[in-house]
């Protein structure tokens, strides 16, 4: 029992890592636009923000239709191991074989197709916390999990800066290219199992499998408050995408940091999540299930008034130190999330609704890097002024995700 209980922990442990490895993934970009040698090498004018943001926006189209369409059948037809390996694969040839796309279009295509593979990565990790945790217990995995995307932002801005300032841009893309197959795909390998009942693909025919397929979709659609954990999830996930893929940029040219000195300030308000998503998993564990909403007020509050002061003060180290602030009350959100979900959800949904959720918000938050990038030129004033007014789009994602907290606590409470 003892031997049980540690492995199912190794199973998280891994998909934290996977979850921290994608990130890096995605945040890639971020830094590669600030490379004039990148820029030229795919047709894009260092003023056009507008284009710059649709390479972020362009994974999030394929990771939320994914999530949605592609989820359910990976539960059914591969399972949580095998799924996890085809994705690692299939990610990990895509950003490899970027560099070799010499136009603009292409790698439009290519973060598409690259979204396509990771949009099932959290559901299946839902799924496999619902297999081996209780409701009562899931607040420190989820944590765990989630914490992968903190560490991914914060290892990831050094790490390609690094490699971009080392090397080249295209370094960059084979090393994590070889990290998704090297390193992730036999962690799985060793580490991930589900329970028995659920480990073995089902025996039967297409027909029974697209049944099935149909039987958990309409399942997960009526899991309780599932239109309102979505639009929160997706005005949640807009600060995240608007925020990581515009803070090198926003650090560099409204700020005017170095190239070096940007990789290691945008990592750190990625540790504060980090730390803030484990204080949160504890804190679920320890608050009543029905004041678990309250974490979205308090942290929806918090990052509001630390992005206002992030635009406000003149100090260009004190703007980039609120946002540390920032981030820690993002992360002490993060857990919440697949935590709510796994509490409304049926077990056997439970992949699913997770998918609905986070398929739907990111899809929605993904637009939120060429938003942001609509107005950043937009506005005449300078480059800073943009940058300024582009940020201050995310402290209206917070008055959502605020909002929703207080009516989903406020319902939960006329459900008892």
């Amino acid at each position: 029992m003892t031997d049980s209980r540690a492995a199912r922990w190794w199973g998280v442990v891994t998909i934290f890592l996977i979850v921290a490895i994608s990130y890096v993934d995605r945040i890639n970009i971020s830094i590669l636009i600030t490379d004039r040698d990148f820029l030229d090498h795919v047709g894009l004018a260092a003023s056009d923000r507008v284009r710059q943001g649709l390479l972020a926006t362009a994974f999030m189209v394929g990771y939320g239709i994914s999530s949605f369409v592609l989820t359910p059948f990976a539960a059914a037809l591969l399972g949580v191991r095998r799924s996890l390996i085809c994705g690692l694969l299939l990610w990990g040839v895509v950003t490899f074989a970027s560099p070799m796309l010499s136009s603009y279009g292409l790698l439009l295509a290519s973060r598409v197709l690259l979204g396509v593979s990771e949009g099932p990565l959290f559901s299946l990790a839902a799924s496999y916390i619902k297999a081996h945790f209780e409701s009562r217990e899931n607040g420190k995995p989820n944590a765990l999990v989630n914490m992968g995307t903190g560490l991914g932002l914060a290892v990831g801005y050094p790490l390609v800066g690094y490699l971009v300032a080392g090397h080249d841009w295209a370094t960059s893309f084979h090393v994590l290219g070889l990290i998704n197959i090297l390193l992730g795909i036999p962690l799985v390998l060793a580490f991930v199992r589900m329970p028995r009942p659920n480990a073995a693909a089902p025996a039967a025919g297409a027909t029974q499998a697209v049944r099935q397929v149909g039987q958990i979709v309409r399942g997960a659609l009526q899991t309780r408050h599932l239109l309102l954990v979505t639009v929160l999830t997706a005005a949640f996930l807009a600060y995240l995408w608007g925020s990581s893929n515009w803070l090198p940029a926003y650090l560099r040219e409204a700020r005017g940091f170095s190239l070096r000195e940007m990789g290691w300030l945008a990592s750190l308000p990625q540790y504060a999540s980090v730390v803030a998503v484990l204080v949160g998993g504890v804190l679920i564990d320890r608050v009543a299930r029905r004041h678990v909403p309250l974490i979205f007020v308090v942290g929806g509050i918090g990052v509001a008034l630390a992005v206002w002061l992030a635009i406000a003060v003149q100090d260009r180290y004190a703007a980039a130190f609120t946002l540390i602030a920032a981030n820690f009350f993002w992360g002490l959100m993060s857990p919440a999330i697949p935590s709510t979900v796994q509490h409304f959800a049926r077990p056997e949904h439970v992949a699913s609704a997770y998918g609905v959720v986070n398929g739907t918000g990111s899809l929605v938050a993904g637009f939120m890097p060429a938003v942001m990038g609509s107005v950043i030129a937009s506005v005449p004033a300078g480059s800073a002024a943009g940058f300024f007014a582009g940020f201050g789009m995310l402290i209206g994602t917070q008055v959502v995700v605020c909002a929703c907290g207080l009516l989903l606590w406020w319902l939960e409470r006329g459900d008892r």
